[in-house]
């Protein structure tokens, strides 16, 4: 671990003082063309390999070559160009020859590793051609010594192998960046799903409290209002009040009890209302005071269990809207018409007009409530439709269309 941390921290500080890694670069490249420099391929007395000592020149062209490294990597081109200026020189004067091309091969390899494909291609190309040509013309070995084709050789493979390393930098880059932008797209795809969990769990606690309260606000207003003359009456509006209040309570507590929940509930919960309890809706805000007639020619049409739902929450919303705006006298008709591929629920009523109906037209506008936005919402998340606004002659109407066949998530699923 010791072992691992030490490297760890050398190479840290490697890549924060990229300086000090290209000087040493640069003295190790001018000791491996000074220790060439002392080998002779061409033994004096006919063997392979012989020892030779280099003049002054060729030891200065060395020093200059490997001192260019050192700015490698703030200009390498530059570089490039001053350590093939110097191998030139050294190819054409020096005999026998040393190693100095050696700084330009390291040169080319930087430049391929920090440059595009198509200028390694131009770079090297030059590169290669100007110092084999050189090499094999200017020289007193044949055109074909190994010197000569190692030149070729060395600075096809710096090429090369620069190009690669740029790719493979460009790879590994493109995957961490990818990796990023998945895990930027999670996120906001988290967000997403949480506030649209949020908005869905706001609509559902305000069509609950909305439809209650307003049924425990009427009935406690006509037990006040009864309450010395007709005693019994007072007694059964409160009844009515209880047992509006006793479903309020039930209803928050499961929506809360699922919000505690960590997992999945131990016990299966009560289904979400329905258009089969739509006569009991109905019951409720006639005990209310408010005629309710419902009339419906779906033909039993089995709806999603979102669109359920939302045509349920449609009828709930329009209806507790005519209990409390549309006054005393109003009466409310309720129609669910199977249309095609669609079902259409209608709520009207005969109350007044909309300057006397601020509940339900001007209020989602101004902000001051939200109950016709969240049946819009229900409805468009599903691919229905839901229009509302004032009747000729008075009254209000709201109308949803909904699909028959799901065009969202089921209920329940993740949003």
């Amino acid at each position: 671990m010791d072992r691992v941390s030490t490297l760890e921290r050398t190479r840290d500080w490697l890549r924060a003082h990229p300086l000090a890694l290209d000087a040493a670069l640069a003295a190790g490249v001018l000791v491996s063309m000074v220790a060439g420099s002392f080998v002779d391929p061409h033994g004096a007395d006919g063997t392979a390999w012989g020892a030779r000592t280099p003049d002054a020149l060729s030891l200065g062209l060395m020093v200059l070559g490997s001192a260019a490294l050192v700015f490698r990597r703030r200009a390498p081109m530059k570089v490039l160009a001053a350590t093939v200026a110097v191998s030139l020189v050294e190819l054409v004067t020096a005999d026998p020859r040393t190693p100095v091309a050696m700084s330009a091969v390291v040169a080319l390899y930087t430049v391929a590793s920090a440059t595009d494909r198509p200028t390694t291609w131009r770079v090297g190309l030059a590169t290669m051609t100007v110092l084999t040509a050189v090499a094999m013309l200017a020289g007193p070995l044949p055109w074909y010594a190994q010197e000569n084709l190692g030149v070729f050789a060395w600075t096809g493979m710096a090429a090369a192998a620069g190009d690669a390393v740029r790719s493979r930098r460009a790879f590994v880059h493109a995957i961490r960046e990818r990796a990023e932008r998945a895990e930027r797209t999670r996120e906001e795809e988290a967000r997403r799903r949480v506030a649209e969990e949020r908005l869905r769990i706001a609509r559902d606690l305000h069509d609950v409290v909305a439809h209650h309260i307003a049924l425990v606000n009427v009935q406690a207003g006509v037990a006040a209002h009864v309450m010395d003359k007709r005693p019994d009456q007072a007694k059964e509006a409160l009844a009515h009040v209880r047992e509006a209040s006793r479903s309020a309570l039930n209803e928050l507590r499961a929506t809360v009890g699922l919000l505690r929940q960590s997992g999945d509930p131990a016990a299966p919960t009560e289904p979400a209302p329905g258009l089969a309890r739509l006569d009991e809706l109905a019951d409720t805000f006639r005990n209310a005071g408010l005629p309710v007639e419902v009339a419906r020619s779906d033909h039993g049409t089995a709806l999603p269990a979102a669109a359920d739902l939302a045509a349920y929450r449609v009828i709930q919303e329009a209806l507790t809207n005519v209990q409390k705006h549309a006054g005393p006298e109003a009466k409310a008709e309720v129609s669910v018409v199977r249309v095609g591929p669609m079902v259409e629920v209608t709520v009207l009523d005969n109350g007044p007009g909309p300057d006397n109906n601020p509940g339900q037209d001007s209020a989602p506008q101004k902000g001051g409530g939200h109950g016709l936005l969240g049946m819009r919402e229900r409805v468009t998340a599903i691919g229905g439709s839901c229009t509302a606004g004032p009747r000729y002659g008075g009254g209000f109407r709201v109308h949803a269309i909904l699909p028959v066949k799901s065009h969202a998530p089921a209920l329940g699923d993740p949003v």
